[in-house]
């Protein structure tokens, strides 16, 4: 089986290299010639666990190939997944799909034999029956199927995500499409994942509904979070009763600065904005996209709060500026709005993250950027842990605490540590939602 990927993002690259190692001939296609050539030469432009290893053994097994040129890749497969960007559309937060658009219609002209056309980007309900007359419209002789395949995928995880999904989710108006998809996935079938079939407005709004769940469920434990700080409450014990419930589970409830990332902020604004447009406004939603910029601010707020009148003119140390580990990602991450606010208040920052930094640089060029945890950690008047990046799991703290000119505070906004044995080692410790 030949495929066409066009674009070669996060998505798109991460789902190119995964089908390629079930044995599938697959062709990613980027307009960005800088990157494809890069590509080709075995650089990966982002940075995701285990991604550099997979392009380079099935690039090397002539499997996967990187090309700017649509037409012979198109012609040539037999499904075309459209994998390009929806971000927020500037004004009203709504996805701008703009690019599938042009995906759609730069694909049409070269259909020539049945083709599934596929939307794998994460994209608004409706707009399948949008991309399907596109194509029709601009090639009225085209064989095709429309379909979705959403993707859910998590940053720093997402080739197990993809090589063992907990589902995976078709839609499909056409049974030529349904026999195409499940081919192609066929070596889930040996492991029995669950494989969804459905239509294919259901199949766009399940992506959303999930997303805005997990969403709803990081915020929901936030604000337990926050009422636990001032009952004298443990949200650590809270959360493992809860999540002890079957029906509730324990994942998703672990407290912190906020969301961040390339899918939960664009993907909770865009479902209200769909469901505003059809009159069934999404206000749980609405509610958690306020308390996650609610929450990193408060974050702020409680290091400012920890210093005291020595904010100013302080140095900070922040470890991990990633919204999450194991990805490079800055996209709304909490580090872009509490830094700032730091930095406001007079306090000088000493950072450092084991991937994010260059990316960071683009949002933040006036910090003062390390090469170690420890690095940023010496001279300074308090820690501020972040993201929680393994490698800040088991830190040298004799050696962090040695290396501070005072106060000895650790904000550890990730939990990480036990705030007991943080006190007994002589830390002034700050989490979040503990006593």
């Amino acid at each position: 089986m030949r495929i066409t990927i066009i674009g070669s993002g996060y998505v798109g690259l991460v789902s190119g290299a995964c089908f390629s190692e079930f044995g599938v001939d697959v062709t990613c296609v980027d307009n960005d010639a800088d990157k494809v050539a890069r590509l080709q030469r075995g650089e990966i432009p982002i940075y995701e666990p285990g991604l550099e290893m997979l392009v380079e053994r099935n690039s090397a097994a002539g499997r996967l190939h990187f090309t700017t040129s649509l037409a012979e890749a198109v012609r040539h497969s037999a499904l075309v997944f459209i994998a390009v960007g929806t971000p927020e559309r500037r004004g009203d937060g709504a996805a701008d799909l703009q690019y599938v658009y042009e995906a759609a219609r730069q694909v049409a002209p070269h259909i020539k034999n049945f083709t599934t056309v596929v939307t794998k980007s994460t994209v608004p309900v409706g707009t399948g029956a949008q991309v399907a007359a596109l194509i029709r419209e601009t090639n009225p002789e085209a064989d095709f199927a429309m379909a979705s395949n959403p993707e859910f995928l998590r940053e720093g995880s997402a080739i197990e995500d993809f090589m063992r999904p907990d589902r995976v989710v078709i839609g499909v108006e056409d049974s030529r499409a349904e026999v195409a998809l499940r081919s192609l996935y066929r070596p889930l079938f040996l492991i029995e994942t669950p494989i969804l079939v459905t239509n294919i407005v259901t199949a766009e709004l399940t992506k959303y509904a999930a997303n805005a769940f997990l969403a709803t469920k990081i915020m929901y434990i936030n604000q337990i979070a926050n009422l636990c700080e001032r009952v004298g409450a443990d949200v650590h014990a809270v959360a493992k009763g809860m999540g002890l419930d079957r029906r509730i589970g324990g994942k998703f409830l672990h407290p912190g600065p906020g969301y961040g990332g390339s899918c939960f902020p664009k993907d909770t604004i865009a479902l209200t904005r769909t469901a505003a447009q059809h009159g069934e406004p999404m206000t749980i939603v609405e509610g958690v996209i306020a308390a996650n910029e609610q929450q990193k601010v408060r974050m702020a707020h409680k290091i400012m709060a920890a210093m005291g009148e020595q904010l100013r003119g302080s140095t900070l140390a922040v470890l991990g500026l990633a919204f999450k580990p194991n990805t490079d990602d800055m996209r709304e991450a909490p580090a872009l709005t509490i830094l700032p606010m730091l930095q406001q208040g007079g306090a000088r920052l000493r950072v450092f993250d084991p991937e994010a930094m260059a990316a960071a640089r683009r949002y933040l060029p006036d910090l003062h950027y390390c090469t170690s945890a420890y690095e940023a950690c010496e001279g300074v008047d308090g820690v501020i842990l972040l993201t929680e990046w393994n490698q800040f799991r088991n830190l040298d703290l004799p050696r962090i605490k040695a290396g501070m000119r005072g106060g000895y505070l650790f904000c550890d906004l990730r939990n990480v540590y036990v705030p007991e044995s943080m006190r007994q080692a002589g830390f002034h410790y700050v989490g979040v939602g503990r006593v």
